[in-house]
């Protein structure tokens, strides 16, 4: 249901009187989204090839020692899982309440704030809601992923609202936990999942909210692939797309989007008590824990690639897949399956992933042909899958930690190794950074439990030195050798950063954020902010003067699940704020 927005009554039942506007506001065109300014961060990682890395130089290795915070501003307590963008001076940021503000990304001074009244009834179906991973900017329009069910388009200059689509039930349980994109004008978005209506990837025309396509991410019965859920009724094959939204190739016009795991989370719940309903080895439970392409156009299915076939554990793939073009040249001592058929030295467009559960994969992207994939964090008889068929690509689970019975206990490594918080790629050194902390899970078959498990808890893995809990890994893009350039006992949800200045910043649960030097991993600079790094590091420039901003803030169960084994952590809970740095 799409609904414009027309009079000044209805705009202002939902949001708060304008303070200011944004003077000489200049459009995001459509190219500026495909080359950016390098003073702009125009979506969530920056660039439609989501390498979250910045050109700016300004703050460096030889001055990042220097740097000072120059504004915080404080948001209202609640869930916070969001990044800011920036435009022409201009930060856009979602915050608790649920507002959008506009602020002068110069010295946090608000322009103007949009405040949307939630249904009464709302949390008693989706709980503690707010964690849209990100707003989207496109011609003068802000959209914002509400929790209420809409998409809504915001004026960029004051915050008057535009237009707005109810997309989803939020009764059902379908929850805005991804982020919007804009691609050839459109807007478009994931979710979370309880039912298989909910359970798909939505494009909206940005200048009107009028839908454009949209794409289940579990085919139905006698589709394409609808065989691979064995006898699931169509109305039960439940697989959602909550994570981080998907990245573009213009050349290619595809766009490449996560898919998380099956639900309930056990073949015997989802498949009533037959484990072996589908195969062992992918495909199984389509497209679950896959990474998909699509036709930004029409919003049809290009490829398919399974990571995990029939997920017996909500082991999740439904983050950010990074494009790079790389000369391949995997070495056998780093990367455990290789496609033989790789010509050592070739270029090849790639999309690279890391899962939830472990597990670095690079893919062709323009066929979606498996190139390499090798476990992380750490290579362990726990690791959930067992082999990857190297002339194939096919993934076979590992069978010996899937539930066989009622009561069956099994312990996986890894888990949430790396969720929502994104990694960053630096063409300098052709390496990945990701963030990632060594646990495992500890998880029991529960017949009673409606998604087939219980009890299930994580934990660090059994024998690792608790003082390397956390890291963050190097991983060469040609060689897929990894380097652990830090070590330490405190996990993160921040998102990684990389700069032309040869940085990485960083930021954990024990409130420091940090500069690492690309190369080594060595500590530049450290700063103490007051509650958890929480996705969000960016950076950006205005009036030739180079910032870095990161939110403090609460995230669900990606902070929780995250505290409860990081032994000894005492932290301020439901603190909110942003912190923006630059040198003298």
């Amino acid at each position: 249901m799409m609904s414009l927005i027309l009079t000044a009554s209805a705009i202002l039942a939902f949001i708060a009187p304008a303070v200011a506007q944004v003077k000489n506001y200049k459009p995001v065109t459509q190219e500026m989204l495909l080359n950016p300014s390098p003073d702009d961060w125009l979506m969530i990682s920056r660039t439609y090839d989501q390498q979250r890395y910045s050109p700016l130089k300004q703050i460096n290795r030889q001055n990042v020692s220097q740097l000072r915070m120059a504004w915080s501003r404080g948001f209202s307590s609640g869930v916070q899982e969001t990044v800011p963008l920036v435009h022409d001076g201009v930060m856009y940021v979602v915050a608790p309440g649920p507002v959008v503000q506009a602020l002068d990304a110069a010295n946090g001074d608000l322009i103007w704030e949009y405040r949307r009244k939630l249904p009464d009834d709302m949390r008693s179906f989706i709980g503690d809601a707010g964690r849209t991973k990100c707003l989207a900017i496109f011609e003068d329009l802000i959209f914002y992923t509400a929790e209420d069910g809409y998409i809504v388009a915001l004026g960029a200059k004051t915050g008057d609202l535009r237009w707005e689509t109810k997309v989803q039930d939020y009764k059902q349980r379908t929850q805005h936990t991804s982020g919007p994109i804009v691609v050839e004008g459109k807007v478009i978005s994931s979710r979370a999942c309880e039912t298989r209506e909910g359970c798909f990837i939505l494009a909206l025309d940005a200048m009107t909210g009028k839908e454009a396509w949209k794409f289940y991410v579990t085919p139905a019965e006698g589709e394409q692939h609808g065989d691979s859920w064995g006898s699931v009724p169509t109305e039960k094959r439940v697989a959602g797309s909550w994570g981080l939204p998907g990245s573009y190739d213009p050349v290619k016009r595809m766009i490449y989007w996560g898919v998380a795991n099956p639900k309930p989370f056990t073949r015997l719940r989802r498949h009533n008590g037959n484990v072996d309903a589908v195969p062992r080895f992918a495909p199984a439970d389509l497209y679950s824990n896959s990474t998909i392409a699509l036709d930004s156009e029409s919003g049809k299915l290009k490829w398919y690639y399974q990571h995990l076939p029939g997920d017996d554990w909500d082991q999740d793939y439904p983050h950010e897949r990074v494009l790079v073009r790389t000369a391949l040249n995997p070495d056998p001592a780093s990367v455990k399956w290789i496609n033989p058929k790789i010509k050592s030295g070739e270029q090849r467009d790639v999309a690279v992933m890391v899962g939830e559960g472990g597990g670095a994969f690079v893919l062709d992207r323009n066929t979606g042909e498996f190139l390499w994939a090798t476990p992380f964090p750490y290579d362990t008889p726990d690791f959930l899958i067992s082999k990857v068929d190297v002339e194939t690509g096919k993934t076979y689970i590992n069978w010996d930690k899937v539930f066989k019975k009622n009561g069956d206990r099994s312990l996986l490594c890894s888990f949430n190794t790396k969720s929502y918080w994104p990694m960053a790629y630096h063409p300098g050194t052709n390496s990945i950074y990701v963030p990632y902390t060594d646990a495992c899970l500890d998880m029991t078959a529960n017949e009673k439990s409606p998604q087939g498990s219980g009890p299930r808890f994580g934990l660090p893995r059994p024998g690792s030195d608790p003082n390397k809990f956390a890291g963050i890994a190097k991983i060469n893009l040609s060689t897929g050798k990894m380097q652990r350039i830090y070590e330490a006992q405190m996990p993160g949800n921040g998102a990684m950063l990389a700069t032309a200045g040869n940085l990485v910043f960083w930021g954990d649960l024990d409130r420091r954020f940090r500069a690492f030097d690309a190369e080594t991993g060595k500590i530049l600079w450290q700063a103490i902010i007051g509650g958890v790094t929480q996705m969000s590091t960016i950076t950006y420039a205005v009036n030739g003067k180079q910032y870095v901003a990161v939110i403090a803030s609460e995230g669900r169960s990606g902070t929780s699940g995250l505290l409860s084994m990081a032994k000894g952590l005492k932290i301020p809970r439901n603190f909110n704020a942003l912190y923006v740095f630059a040198l003298p």
